[in-house]
């Protein structure tokens, strides 16, 4: 059952729904750039998607910076966007995390207006014209380049997507991560993924990727055992999203550090 507004739009997109009927409410970046030169944003830094046995791991790590400080160490890169999508921030982090809230509304207006959740490779194609929408403001210098990734419930297997700031998509067929400390992360990854791996597996060799990014990469954050504060992972499996405890992470990360220092010492 389809629900008609105002000058009657008839459509499922959210987003096409504010650009003709409330154009007021639409997020308005044009503010954090003044004639040359751009106001500081903060930025975020290295993310990463991973299949596994079970479906697919996001993973990023907390700092943020703007220009050579720390804006934050305790930023959130990885949204649940429904109960089988995770999207990661990379980028101006002030128009990645709204543009992670606004898909997750689109997805569920979509829901609510056809009845049925949009396919997997469908919400892809979604955030593709969110990026392609933000390409003004990339132009800016506030580029957002996210992963996106989730588990595919018709074919029974965990997808990830890489894209580019003209909002091209591209299909990952094991992982990938953007980000400064990208780099790094996916020469980790090569050394230590093995396809359909178990879940325990698949996590220590994100863990190692986000630990060799932070050790490269001055604006990727590591683990702050000072602070307690450690890489945010979900996973998108056939029972939905879950989140990895900090416990485990930590538990994980002091056998990838033993492990070196073991090697270091032989």
């Amino acid at each position: 059952m389809r629900f008609g507004f105002r000058d009657g739009y008839q459509g499922s997109s959210f987003a096409e729904l504010l650009e003709s009927q409330f154009p007021h409410l639409r997020p308005d970046l044009s503010g954090l750039y003044t004639g040359e030169r751009q106001v500081p944003t903060s930025h975020g830094t290295t993310v990463m998607g991973v299949r596994f046995a079970d479906g697919v791991i996001v993973a990023g790590d907390r700092l943020a910076t703007m220009d050579y400080r720390v804006a934050s160490r305790d930023i959130q890169k990885v949204y649940a966007t429904d109960g089988y999508s995770l999207m990661a921030i990379a980028g101006a982090a002030g128009p990645a995390i709204e543009m992670a809230r606004l898909l997750g509304i689109q997805f569920e207006h979509y829901e609510k207006i056809e009845g049925e959740p949009l396919e997997l490779e469908g919400k892809a194609n979604v955030l593709s014209g969110l990026i392609r929408q933000n390409l003004p403001a990339a132009m800016q210098g506030l580029v957002v380049v996210p992963i996106f990734a989730g588990y595919d419930r018709r074919r029974r297997l965990g997808r990830v997507w890489k894209y580019e700031i003209t909002g091209g998509r591209y299909e990952e067929k094991d992982f990938d991560s953007t980000g400064s400390g990208s780099l790094f992360a996916r020469e980790s990854l090569k050394k230590s993924y093995r396809e359909n791996a178990p879940r325990p597996e698949a996590l220590r060799s994100i863990i190692e990727a986000l630990t060799d990014a932070a050790d490269e990469d001055r604006g990727t954050g590591g683990v702050d055992t000072l602070r307690g504060l450690y890489p945010t992972i979900k996973i998108a499996t056939e029972s939905g999203i879950e989140d990895v405890p900090d416990e485990e992470t930590a538990s994980i990360y002091e056998q990838v550090i033993e492990a070196r220092r073991a090697r270091s010492q032989s």
